[in-house]
């Protein structure tokens, strides 16, 4: 129950973060329903597609799509109480992402995915929506960005999920734990400026430039 649940906030805050941005980049209500509903099915249908579960269960029933639609219709009338869209949008993507983080792991356990399998496809639950969002409005996604860091804090949340189910906990203590954590480590990242480090230009270059410096100084 608690990871139907779970499943569908993470779906109507992944909706809103889609639809903000939709409304940001001035689409018509078209426009904004259409990255909506594909920022919050977009992982789902990615996790199910890799578990062999045919067809996706956001195409097979009715709930994750029509949370998804009455979230952007609400999100497309009442924009304006969003006061500022581009932090709405950072913070709800960071809630729905470790939702879906730890519920896409856990999904995954319960269909007989190995731990290693099933924190990857949690990952792979978390980052498609967000993924097909940012390519839909012509953005770089937050997956490939180095300015902010994504993918680790959703591996975080997925290897935590699958080590507590592993270790026997509860699934709600697993997924509390797991979305928890992989939301409050990506807040925290984008709080304090942390990021992956960009690989450097020409080493031996500049190596060999402070070794030559280093040489006229002697």
């Amino acid at each position: 129950m608690l990871l139907n649940v779970l499943n569908y906030v993470g779906i109507a805050v992944f909706a809103a973060s889609g639809a903000l941005i939709g409304v940001r980049k001035r689409l018509d209500a078209f426009g904004v329903w259409t990255v909506a509903a594909l920022t919050a099915v977009g992982g789902g249908v990615a996790r199910d597609v890799l578990l062999g579960i045919d067809p996706p269960a956001s195409f097979q029933h009715w709930q994750n799509l029509t949370v998804a639609s009455a979230t952007a219709f609400l999100v497309f009338l009442f924009h304006p109480q969003f006061s500022v869209l581009r932090m709405s949008v950072v913070v709800l993507d960071a809630l729905g992402m470790g939702l879906f983080a730890s519920t896409g792991a856990l999904t995954a356990l319960h269909h007989g995915a190995s731990p290693l399998a099933s924190a990857l496809i949690g990952i792979t639950t978390a980052a498609g929506g967000g993924i097909l969002r940012d390519i839909l409005v012509n953005e770089v996604p937050l997956l490939l960005q180095s300015t902010d860091l994504y993918a680790i804090p959703a591996l975080t949340g997925a290897a935590v999920t699958v080590a507590s189910s592993w270790w026997g906990a509860t699934d709600t203590r697993s997924l509390i734990a797991g979305a928890g954590l992989a939301s409050g480590f990506r807040l925290l990242a984008l709080w304090q400026g942390w990021r992956v480090p960009v690989a450097p230009q020409n080493v031996i270059g500049r190596a060999r430039d402070g070794l030559v410096r280093l040489i006229r100084r002697r």
